[in-house]
């Protein structure tokens, strides 16, 4: 059962292929930029954090999507650091899950803000991924 209150941590240790330089291609020339985690790979480390809060004690079926995200990443990390994020789920509205993230590294805060996810039934949200692939 969800209830507001519930925790998650998370650690992980920031690799060659999660810096900057690593989405040349993906989105364009990266590939002068610093060699530091970026913020894509922060953003979802934070979601991962969040849906580890609050999949165990969703209903069979059940999952959840992000929907809205307001972070900052204040603070670089290089590779070889390991990082560690927290969430914890502070409102529930409906479908709507909203949480308070935050990460660090071995130097302190790198990020912290707000993060919003919405509970789906699984088939019902495949069908109608389905259903919108078959009108593409």
């Amino acid at each position: 059962m969800l209830t507001v209150g519930l925790k998650a941590e998370a650690r992980m240790v920031v690799t060659a292929n999660m810096l900057v330089p690593g989405v040349t291609g993906v989105f364009g020339d990266f590939s002068t930029m610093p060699p530091v985690l970026a913020t894509m790979f922060l953003v979802g480390f934070l979601e991962e954090t969040a849906i580890k809060c609050v999949f165990p004690h969703q209903e069979a079926g059940q999952h959840s999507l992000g929907t809205d995200i307001n972070v900052t990443h204040i603070a670089p990390t290089p590779e070889g650091m390991e990082i560690r994020a927290e969430a914890e789920l502070i409102e529930i509205e409906g479908r709507s899950l909203r949480f308070r993230v935050k990460a660090w590294d071995a130097a302190g805060l790198i990020s912290e803000g707000t993060h919003r996810r919405a509970t789906i039934d699984v088939a019902r949200f495949n069908a109608k991924v389905a259903a919108k692939s078959g009108a593409a």
